[in-house]
């Protein structure tokens, strides 16, 4: 189902949702990739989904509904099955006698619809719809983690067999029948499959002396999901390490692993973690989508200027880039995202990484391994040997590694890497730690890119103003006159405007979102080098006079990023400074 291209571009004019001159680039750019001018908008998030959608609708005569709040009644959504309603994209949600109304993505796909008459005995009145909404249906398909949990815990946990580490009892094969054990296998592949469903990228599997508790990190916060009883520590440990190919009966050293989970709608790989702790052992299992596409530098949440200077430092054919943050804070995405652009035909790249977290086709990537003495410093050694145009080092952390990428951004490489510090300017001193001379550091580093991650708002948020009180609170953590000064440049705040005057917004609860945030987006700061920054690089300068140097050049810092987001509603500051004050 194609909406008129021109049609939906003189709509949207007359509408006003996107200017002309945005239309027009859109344009062009769909002219020269050969994509529909509706992905552009979309993907450069010009203009919303659901309101492209809503204009096909009307362009093609068909009505529009949004399921992402419809709570649909039990016996009307299951008309249709589950695995009907995903491989179609097509979910019954309205039935007046014989009449059903079913959303769809592609209304006109007729075969489907005449299936769905043929099963239910009904007619068939499609609409259209967007994805989020069919996603939103088919979360209504599955239980509740609690109900799920419940019905396996009545039927299943009693038949556990429990067995106490260092017993005489103990062996591997007693390991090996517990994690065997049907109840064992539904618990760990319900505690799998609900933290993909809740999109966690975090599991962490917790004894104490009186039970189990589950958690899952979602939006990067930990959320309670579940306590199993204590008896059900042992098995689901050895069902673990079974899946992950660890040492069933070792129980004194951390061991680490890895293993797939794998069905129709997800494909994840799952990075193991098990530390001795005195309750047993502690499991965190980390996990990475192996579906998931490279993000744009827009969906990241970079704009402006410091898009440009990314924008423009990705096209230099030589040098060094850095991406700066604690652990957690989306560095390697960015990484990926960055390899995403460079990542042509005539470009050959190399990387080495720890662990590699996704896969990218036409790209060589090399996994550490220590135990073997493939460290980063030998890896990036032996890249360099392997012709590439670009190398990514997964994390500078020891001199052999900063001074070996130095050394292959100086022979005509280009290097991207991350660093463990609080904000752009400190990578720099960190480097002349790690024994990096001054000279060559100024000769070969591009750019520095800082970022944290914070959560999004959902779409149901509050309006609101500070008081004198917050914004007195406020200046313990800020420079608000330059805040506000960035507000009023980026457009999120009037000329006239006072600081009490700028609407900001705050999170409202929904069944959807509980903490009425959704996913989370970057928040930068992009160091450029120029040459008086490169002056300061070879006078030995600390990391204030450094940063104080760039905000003079134009250096939009993390703080005032986080502000403007939080003015045009895209977070809250409450969340800016949780993570800037982390």
């Amino acid at each position: 189902m194609k909406a008129d291209q021109q049609k939906l571009k003189k709509m949207i004019a007359d509408s006003g949702i996107a200017s002309k001159e945005q239309l027009e680039n859109a344009h062009k750019k769909a002219k020269k990739s050969g994509k529909e001018l509706r992905d552009i908008l979309i993907a450069e998030k010009i203009v919303a989904e659901d309101e492209i959608i809503k204009l096909e609708a009307y362009i093609l005569g068909i009505p529009f509904v949004n399921l992402e709040k419809v709570k649909i009644p039990g016996d009307i959504l299951k008309i249709i099955p589950e695995p009907v309603a995903k491989s179609y994209n097509i979910i019954a949600f309205n039935r007046e006698g014989e009449k059903l109304e079913v959303a769809m993505l592609d209304p006109e796909d007729l075969m489907t619809i005449e299936f769905i008459k043929k099963k239910s005995g009904l007619k068939i009145l499609p609409r259209l719809t967007t994805p989020t909404g069919i996603n939103s249906a088919l979360r209504q398909y599955q239980k509740t983690l609690e109900a799920e949990f419940g019905d396996i815990i009545k039927k299943e946990v009693g038949g556990i067999r429990s067995i106490k580490e260092g017993s005489e009892k103990e062996d591997k094969k007693d390991l090996r029948k517990v994690a065997e054990e049907l109840p064992v296998i539904r618990i760990v592949d319900t505690l799998l499959k609900h933290a993909i469903l809740q999109r966690a990228s975090d599991i962490h599997i917790e004894p104490t002396e009186k039970e189990v508790i589950v958690r899952y990190r979602i939006d990067g916060i930990l959320h309670d999901a579940m306590t199993l009883p204590s008896m059900a520590s042992s098995g689901i440990v050895a069902r673990i390490k079974v899946l992950a190919n660890l040492k069933l009966d070792e129980h004194r050293l951390p061991q680490d692993g890895r293993f797939k989970v794998e069905s129709g709608d997800y494909k994840y790989s799952v990075r193991v973690s098990i530390l001795p702790v005195f309750t047993g052992e502690k499991i965190v299992m980390r996990l990475l989508s192996e579906t998931s596409e490279a993000l744009t530098l827009e969906q990241l949440g970079l704009r402006g200027e410091s898009l440009e200077r990314i924008e423009v430092g990705l096209k230099k054919p030589v040098g060094m880039i850095l991406v700066t943050g604690p652990t957690g804070s989306g560095k390697t995405t960015t990484l990926y995202s960055f390899l995403d652009i460079l990542n042509t035909p005539q470009i050959n790249i190399s990387t080495v990484e720890d662990p590699i977290e996704y896969r990218m086709p036409r790209i060589n990537q090399t996994q550490v391994n220590a135990k073997i003495g493939l460290t980063f410093a030998s890896g990036l050694r032996s890249l360099v040997r392997q012709d590439p145009d670009v190398i990514m080092v997964g994390e500078v952390r020891d001199s052999e590694t900063a001074n070996l990428a130095i050394n292959a951004a100086l022979t005509g490489h280009m290097v991207l890497s991350t660093i463990h510090t609080t904000n752009a300017a400190g990578a720099i001193p960190r480097l002349i730690d790690m024994k990096a001379e001054p000279f060559l550091i100024s000769s070969t580093l591009n750019l520095i890119v800082a970022q944290r991650l914070v959560r999004v708002l959902s779409s149901e948020k509050k309006k609101y103003n500070l008081s004198e009180e917050e914004i007195e609170d406020l200046k313990k953590y800020c420079n608000l006159d330059e805040i506000l000064e960035a507000l009023k440049k980026e457009g999120a705040a009037k000329q006239s405007d006072a600081f009490r005057d700028v609407v900001f917004y705050k999170p409202v609860s929904s069944k959807t979102s509980p903490e009425g945030y959704k996913g989370r987006i970057g928040i930068y700061e992009v160091l450029l080098i120029t040459e008086t920054v490169k002056e300061l690089i070879l006078k030995g300068s600390d990391t204030d006079q450094i940063q104080n140097q760039a905000v003079k050049e134009g250096m939009r810092t993390m703080v005032e990023d986080g502000f403007i987001k939080a003015a045009q509603g895209i977070t809250s500051i409450e969340e800016v400074l949780r993570v800037i004050m982390d």
